[in-house]
């Protein structure tokens, strides 16, 4: 077999990558690549057969379910108020605009369940008033698409329902995971934050704390909404529903809180909010399925095989080998996009955790982070693409605002791949100790 057979689908892939090809026509090409190479052997609608296989699981319905459940809430006013409840906790603080930008990317993380989603939202609110008031444009889109960031690890989380699907495991587990590391997170980017503002004297919006009487009033307007990640806990930890049927309810509660509960919903907006949540989800599905494809010729060359002998070869040592794929992937990451690395990679990986007795667990929280991280990474950062847009951003200028942030994040990376406690504690109190998998 000649070396365009085995490596030539990899090397069309990169090929348009380079010419910003979008990332689920480049897996689909690459494998349809292969399938033609090799007509011979497999037939070439086994191509069709792969994609539409990629998407027959159970626990990709979920993914629709939370996207629908987020464009329900974002039609809701839950953003007004929840912006308001950001305000009483920090409008104090210096950098206030700042600092109430990360409280609500993790209010709104357990809602919108994507990080595009938010960091385009938050560009837009948030952004454009930063900017108004004299803070750096450059420094607007970095603290709103980092704080995006948030979203991919509070629940419910596409990246999170991906990777369980992918690694089958369990995402409720996963969900449970991803709490702690996300507040760790916004903690992180706050004092990040505070530094910055006050070397450059971002002011507050508050002379003095909120009163009380303020607090409990934001928190009573906003408590449909922050009842619902309980929601998604209570049932699936007490055997309710399933992660799967969780969306199912949590679409039905949304539906409730917004007509009910909020009453700036009406049933005449069902339609726009339907369409709305089918273009986002069909997004995530078909390139899903375009990997599936992909991931059939990566099996079939035995492309993870060779590179879990390779990394499996360099070390049997749990730790250390979680900083060499935190190495590999932030070197991946700088070059393509997270959601096409982790649809492509966890196949490749997983053997690789499972033969050195890491948590798929932990590993997930740290892969999808690593990933997440990417996508404030120039060149190809989906997140930073989002809100340098809205802001009207050079890259080079977000490049230079963006160092303090990564050079946090890389010590939270390190922190979470250390001490893997902070990802375990939650699952296994709320779903009891599981065995490594």
């Amino acid at each position: 077999m000649t070396f365009f057979h085995l490596a030539g689908p990899s090397l069309v892939v990169v090929l348009l990558f380079l010419l910003s090809t979008p990332i689920t026509w480049a897996l689909a090409i690459g494998a349809l690549t292969f399938f033609f190479l090799n007509m011979d052997m497999i037939p070439l609608s086994n191509f069709a057969q792969e994609m539409a296989e990629g998407s027959q699981s159970v626990s990709l319905l979920a993914l629709p379910l939370f996207v629908l459940a987020g464009c329900i809430m974002n039609a809701s006013g839950i953003t007004r108020r929840l912006l308001t409840l950001a305000d009483v906790l920090v409008g104090h603080m210096t950098g206030a605009l700042a600092q109430m930008c990360t409280v609500l990317a993790t209010l709104l993380g357990g809602l919108t369940a994507s990080a595009n989603a938010d960091a385009a939202m938050l560009a837009k609110t948030l952004g454009i008033q930063m900017a108004e008031r004299g803070y750096s444009r450059a420094f607007a889109a970095v603290i709103t698409s980092s704080a995006a960031i948030i979203t991919s690890l509070i629940p419910p989380s596409i990246g999170l329902i991906v990777y369980g699907f992918l690694a089958e495991t369990s995402i409720g587990r996963l969900f449970a995971a991803g709490v702690v590391p996300g507040l760790v997170l916004a903690l992180g980017l706050m004092i990040t934050t505070h530094f910055i503002a006050r070397k450059r004297g971002y002011r507050s919006l508050r002379d003095r704390r909120a009163t009380g009487a303020e607090m409990r009033t934001a928190l009573v307007d906003g408590l449909w909404a922050l009842s619902i990640p309980v929601v998604i806990f209570v049932g699936t930890r007490y055997g309710l529903f399933t992660t799967t049927e969780a969306g199912a309810v949590v679409v039905v509660y949304v539906l409730f809180v917004a007509i009910f509960g909020y009453r700036e919903f009406t049933v005449r907006q069902i339609p726009e909010v339907l369409a709305e949540a089918v273009r986002d989800s069909a997004v995530v599905m078909v390139m899903i399925c375009a990997a599936a494809a992909f991931g059939f010729y990566l099996a079939w060359e035995q492309v993870p095989q060779a590179m879990s002998g390779w990394l499996g070869g360099a070390t049997s040592n749990p730790l250390v080998m979680l900083l060499l794929i935190n190495v590999m992937l932030l070197v991946i990451g700088t070059a393509i996009e997270g959601s096409a690395a982790l649809i492509i990679l966890t196949p490749m990986l997983i053997p690789i955790i499972d033969g050195v007795h890491i948590d798929r667990v932990h590993f997930g929280i740290i892969f999808i982070t690593n990933l997440t991280i990417a996508g404030i990474t120039p060149p190809v950062g989906g997140l930073m693409y989002i809100s340098s847009m809205v802001m009207k951003v050079p890259m080079m200028a977000y490049a230079r605002e963006v160092l303090p942030y990564l050079a946090m994040m890389m010590v939270l990376l390190s922190i979470l791949s250390i001490f893997p406690q902070l990802s375990l504690w939650l699952p296994n109190l709320i779903y009891g100790t599981a065995a490594v998998q």
